[in-house]
């Protein structure tokens, strides 16, 4: 092994959550590289979305973090899952848990069980059976883990955070693992005759040397794109919002555990609670409404005094033509976004991470890795970007204009297949192991959306139907009864991790 030739040097430009998050990962798994991030006071964070979802959980302690220590020093609070009114038309709302739904019955799919007791008359809903749906409904928590093996033992949870808290924590735990940070704007990137990074020079004019260069500068991808001249592929024929307009407002009576995404007329808004506030915003397609109608639409619609000015985020759904590319790897908004519907974007800055970890280079950055690295990457932007397209091109809304465009654009044949699969059989397409969307994902939004399949898969056939039918009147009152005796999320926060002031 050539020691000479391994990366010593790691330059983060840009802090932010994407920017903190790489210098923590790299400074806690990697103690003999030194890790260097440049950002500047004058460059505020985009806190788009502030939704986790559960894998962010793991995340936490790889780091070595304590969870209770992060939640109430982030002022965070649960998130059992996604509640999604109006998307499938107007006064319908659907539910997208966290965990499992049900347990197999006699080794077959419980979704197979219901599907062929619903198509009998039973009147039970999916979500029923859902421990994160059922603890949501009722707004109550507690961590699934510590009740293992009882009803929600199944269930999984997320965190809503504040962006900002977020970074300056990352920040804490980087630095006292050694990571080193800069003041100042970078004003000059300087590349050798190979095209690869030298150095970044400040408008201090302090020159900053390294071997591995991390392109945390936002959507203006400083590096990977305007040094490097890495193009962006968009996909906003496919996604057709391109803005947000965001706002911070008091929290009214306790918060619940989960993010409500309301579709609107021209686009959706979400409302994400926290303990102490909650995170406001109206991502929409400027061909439909403009800024002001957007802005105006939100703050009439918000719950609680406006704590923050409505500011507004343009932005262009896509990804880097190569997220990593020579010596510089790409992460956060300079990587690409995909709208935060199913709250992925943190998500995807550790995925592209955890890659890069699994590809680590030496100073050759070999361009094999770099080919394949891009590959997988582009992989999951794909599944996400796809599952997102599903929950528009299903709707029954035909009402505005904005649901009538999008619920006619063509349908990607990744997608397409996906959806022509289930629709025959109930089957779920190639869901791999590696995919972030697991099949209670997939089965929630289909059910929420009015997708089923034309018959449930023939194997449970061997069960009764009388006998399915009064297995799931056992379990339904256990579930609903066992989440009964659970606190409610405001005297879980309470008694667990109050957020710090």
């Amino acid at each position: 092994m050539n020691t000479s030739n391994e990366i010593r040097n790691i330059v983060i430009a840009g802090g932010g959550t994407a920017g903190w998050l790489a210098a923590a990962l790299f400074a806690v798994h990697m103690p003999n590289v030194h890790v260097s991030l440049i950002e500047s006071e004058d460059i505020g964070t985009i806190g788009v979305g502030e939704s986790t979802i559960p894998p962010f959980l793991g995340l936490i302690r790889k780091l070595g973090i304590n969870e209770q220590d992060f939640i109430a020093k982030t002022q965070a609070s649960f998130k059992l899952g996604i509640q999604f009114p109006d998307w499938r038309e107007k006064g319908h709302a659907y539910f997208h848990p966290f965990g499992q739904i049900g347990q197999p019955i006699d080794g077959n799919d419980f979704y197979h069980c219901w599907l062929k007791a619903k198509m009998a008359g039973y009147a039970g809903e999916l979500q029923d059976f859902a421990p994160a749906s059922v603890m949501a409904g009722q707004g109550r928590f507690m961590l699934p883990f510590k009740a293992a093996q009882s009803p929600i033992g199944t269930a999984a949870y997320a965190l809503h955070v504040d962006a900002r808290l977020v970074a300056q924590y990352l920040r804490r735990h980087a630095e006292a693992h050694g990571a080193q940070r800069t003041e100042g704007m970078i004003s000059g990137i300087d590349l050798d005759a190979d095209g690869q990074i030298k150095s970044l020079t400040l408008k201090s004019g302090e020159v900053i040397a390294g071997d591995l260069f991390v392109d945390c500068t936002g959507f203006r991808a400083l590096l990977i794109g305007g040094a490097m001249g890495i193009g962006y592929e968009s996909w906003a024929d496919q996604l057709l919002c391109n803005r947000a307009v965001v706002c911070q407002t008091e929290n009214v009576g306790p918060p619940p555990p989960y993010t409500i995404s309301h579709a609107q007329d021209s686009g959706w808004r979400w409302r994400i609670p926290l303990q102490t506030r909650a995170g406001n915003g109206y991502v929409f397609c400027s061909d439909h409404i403009t800024d002001a109608e957007a802005t105006e639409a939100l703050l009439r619609q918000v719950e609680g005094k406006v704590l923050t000015n409505p500011m507004i985020v343009p932005f262009t759904t896509g990804i880097r033509k190569k997220v990593w590319h020579g010596n510089c790897l790409s992460l956060g908004l300079a990587s690409g976004f995909i709208e935060p519907l199913e709250s992925t974007a943190i998500h995807l800055v550790y995925r592209t991470l955890d890659f890069f970890f699994r590809y680590f280079p030496d100073k050759s950055f070999d361009p094999a890795l770099q080919a394949d690295f891009n590959r997988r990457i582009y992989a999951d932007y794909e599944e996400i970007k796809d599952f997102i397209i599903l929950h528009y091109c299903v709707s029954q809304r035909r009402d505005t204009e904005f649901w009538r465009r999008v619920t006619s654009l063509p349908v990607p044949e990744s997608l397409k297949a996906r959806i022509d699969v289930f629709r025959a059989s109930g089957a779920l397409r190639e869901v791999g192991p590696e995919e972030l969307f697991r099949s209670p994902s997939w089965y929630s939004v289909y059910e929420g959306m009015g997708v089923r399949p034309s018959r449930y898969n023939a194997l449970t056939d061997r069960l009764g139907t009388d006998e399915l039918k009064h297995l799931l009147d056992q379990v339904k009152p256990q579930l609903d009864g066992f989440v009964k005796t659970l606190p409610m999320l405001q005297a879980f926060l309470d008694s667990f991790c109050p957020a710090a002031a």
